[in-house]
C-alpha cells in the first residue's frame, strides 16, 4: 500500500493492497482490495464518515477537488475521475482536449458496480447510480440515474 499525505479518522479500514495518498478519510470508512484513491498536494481528496469503497475502484482527484460525502456506498469497479483525456499525446489533445472538473458525491448516495463518474459532476445527497452507468452531468438530490449516458430514471420520494 502506498501512503502519503493522508489524514485518517477513527476506525478506518484500508486493505493493504490499496493505494491512498493526498486524502482525508473520515471515521469508520472501509476501503476494499485493489483500490487506488488519490488526490494531489493542491487538491486533497475527501471521503466522509461511514463510507464504503468496493474492490477495484479508482477515485482520481489529482487535477481537481473530489469530495465523497458521508455514508456513501461505492460498489466494485467504480471509476470517479476529476480529469480525463489523451494525456500522452499533445497532438490528440487538439481534437480531444483534456477535461478537468471538481466532483461531489452527496451524503447517503449509492454508486453501482462499474459506474463511471466524469469530471465536473455533482451528485446530490441520496443519489443512486445504476451499475454500468456513464455519468457525465450533474443530478439533484434523490435522483436515481442510469444508462450511457446516464439519465434521470426516477426521483426518490420520502
Amino acid at each position: 500500500m502506498i501512503t502519503s499525505n493522508i489524514h485518517l479518522g477513527e476506525g478506518v479500514t484500508i486493505d493493504p493492497t490499496t493505494s491512498v495518498n493526498n486524502v482525508t478519510i473520515g471515521n469508520h470508512v472501509k476501503i476494499a482490495k485493489y483500490c487506488s484513491i488519490f488526490g494531489s498536494a493542491r487538491h486533497q481528496l475527501e471521503i466522509g464518515d461511514e463510507t464504503y469503497i468496493g474492490m477495484f475502484s479508482i477515485i482520481n482527484g489529482f487535477a481537481a477537488k473530489v469530495k465523497v460525502g458521508k455514508n456513501v456506498s461505492i460498489a466494485q469497479g467504480v471509476n470517479i475521475m476529476a480529469d480525463s483525456g489523451p494525456n500522452a499525446s499533445p497532438l490528440m489533445q487538439q481534437y480531444y482536449p483534456l477535461i478537468t472538473g471538481e466532483i461531489t458525491v452527496g451524503d447517503h448516495s449509492w454508486i453501482g458496480a462499474n459506474a463511471i463518474i466524469m469530471p465536473g459532476v455533482e451528485l446530490g445527497e441520496f443519489c443512486v447510480v445504476a451499475a454500468n452507468s456513464f455519468v457525465d452531468k450533474s443530478f439533484p438530490p434523490y435522483s436515481v440515474v442510469g444508462g450511457n449516458p446516464a439519465k434521470l430514471l426516477k426521483t426518490i420520494t420520502r
